[in-house]
């Protein structure tokens, strides 16, 4: 059980508490229950695997000690005795904050202050040892289902007019989406920088949106201003839900704010998808008008692919990088850079560039030139707009072993959501809240997700323990068994 002091300095280091309460309308006497009391009981609900009920919040509350009690204000000196908090007053202050923190027209996003409060409550939840130890986020979002009954066909009337119709994946046999009726939950992790040490999950921003908004684009404004919060941006990892928008909803908005894509291109974005000054555009790189075409369409590597197919597959792909077009230049302020044919790099030889076939024969040879040499292998060099392939232009070569590496990071991103729907857990199915509307969801996910950051700084400081007395006792580091059932195990397993 995670204690309360915990939940206190969160609270206190974000400064949230503080900013709300002087948004809340003075009555014609002083609440009983301030905002910062009601925080702390909405984390101690959430430590000790409750529900987001309010009834349960009132319950933690009451069931500190009376020291705590009397310190927090859940007991307080009335004019008769001593008076213990009653759920309509946790009732009542809990629809003051959502009131205060509400838009004044709900249109599916959090407003302004909701979204700074969200922010300052996972920040704080960070330890500073670990702010600065990686700059790389695993970004997802997930669905989160309304208890609210959806309209009737044809009709916009029910419980939560907020949420909306959306579409999630499910583990059926079947391919196709299943519909839900609630909100998306897009939010960023931690995860350890390419050949870095490793780092706890941690989420580092969230935010809540109904499906009437994408998701996408719902989320880049969160993440694009963490450079104006002090906080640089580093490698995003992103699936091919991200990379197929628009490059300026996603790619364009995060490139500019300092980050670099490591992301899984969709399939309708793979292979060649134009030219420019006669290279050919493929997965975001400039490549030779005579690259091998089958080099040009390699997809990635599959899941189940042995280690002879892994390997073949990262021989091609390094010989598709010698016919890629070198790079001269960072981007300007305008995002140009500057591009060079592979030839005169010395990658590959080929008769337009007579310097380059004095080069060894282990590279590849370029025997039918254009006949009409384009701007590529006419001129020095080229200039490429922000332009092109804007949307698929990423850190890494794709699909190379090194982006294959370095986007099997975004797996904590799964791992995350999979400990927020587990049964065992804070299950954010149907039921986990009976409140309905954007801005009480988002106060409950937030107060779930400090909590998730402490189980996992717990965890992660046993296992740091545990690690450090076996290096001490000349041990190596304990790893993980898989746990596999046969049949011989389960023929001798006792009845």
């Amino acid at each position: 059980m995670i204690p309360l002091a915990a939940f206190e300095e969160i609270i206190d280091a974000s400064g949230v508490a503080a900013r709300i309460e002087a948004m809340l309308p003075a009555g014609v006497r002083p609440r009983q229950l301030r905002v910062r009391t009601l925080l702390a009981g909405m984390c101690l609900a959430q430590a000790d695997h409750r529900p987001a009920h309010l009834t349960r919040v009132h319950q933690a509350l009451t069931a500190l000690s009376e020291d705590d009690q009397r310190r927090l204000g859940v007991i307080a000196d009335w004019k008769h005795g001593p008076h213990l908090l009653t759920y309509r007053q946790t009732e009542r202050t809990f629809g003051l904050v959502a009131d205060a923190l509400a838009r004044d027209e709900p249109g599916g996003l959090p407003s302004g202050p909701l979204q700074a409060a969200c922010d300052d409550l996972l920040e704080a939840s960070i330890p500073e040892q670990f702010k600065d130890g990686s700059r790389s986020l695993a970004v997802d979002w997930t669905d989160l289902e309304s208890f609210s009954r959806p309209p009737p066909h044809g009709t916009s009337d029910c419980a939560d007019p907020e949420a909306s119709w959306g579409h999630r994946k499910n583990n059926l046999l079947r391919s196709q989406d299943e519909l839900f009726y609630g909100y998306y939950l897009s939010a960023g992790f931690m995860m350890p920088e390419e050949n870095g040490p490793a780092v706890p999950e941690l989420a580092r921003r969230a935010t809540l949106s109904s499906p009437r908004h994408d998701p996408v684009r719902a989320f880049a404004p969160v993440l694009t201003a963490l450079p104006g919060q002090q906080i640089p941006l580093g490698d995003i990892l992103d699936d091919s839900g991200y990379a197929h928008r628009d490059a300026s909803a996603w790619a364009i908005p995060l490139r500019a704010a300092g980050a670099q894509l490591v992301q899984d291109l969709h399939p309708h974005d793979r292979g060649p998808k134009g030219t420019h000054h006669g290279a050919i555009i493929a997965n975001g790189n400039l490549y030779c008008p005579r690259t091998p075409r089958p080099l040009l369409e390699l997809g990635p590597l599959a899941r189940t692919a042995a280690k002879e197919q892994a390997a073949d597959h990262d021989r091609k792909t390094s010989e598709l990088a010698r016919y890629k077009l070198g790079r001269l230049t960072a981007d300007d302020a305008d995002g140009y850079h500057r591009v060079q044919c592979p030839a005169a790099t010395g990658k590959i030889r080929c008769p337009l560039r007579p310097a380059s076939m004095t080069l060894d024969r282990d590279r590849p040879e370029i025997l039918t030139p254009p006949e009409h040499p384009p701007a590529c292998c006419a001129q020095q060099t080229i200039t490429v707009s922000a332009d092109v392939a804007a949307k698929t232009r990423q850190k890494h070569d794709y699909p190379s072993a090194a982006h294959r590496r370095s986007y099997a990071r975004r797996t904590g991103a799964e791992r995350t959501f999979a400990t927020a729907k587990d049964p065992a857990s804070n299950n954010i199915a149907r039921g986990w809240t009976r409140l309905m509307g954007l801005t009480p969801l988002t106060l409950w996910l937030t107060c779930l997700l400090a909590v998730r950051n402490k189980r996992i700084l717990a965890a992660w400081t046993a296992r740091q323990e545990d690690n450090d007395r076996r290096a001490a006792a000349g041990l190596p580091p304990k790893t993980r068994k898989r746990r596999r059932k046969t049949h011989t195990t389960l023929a001798t397993r006792p009845p």
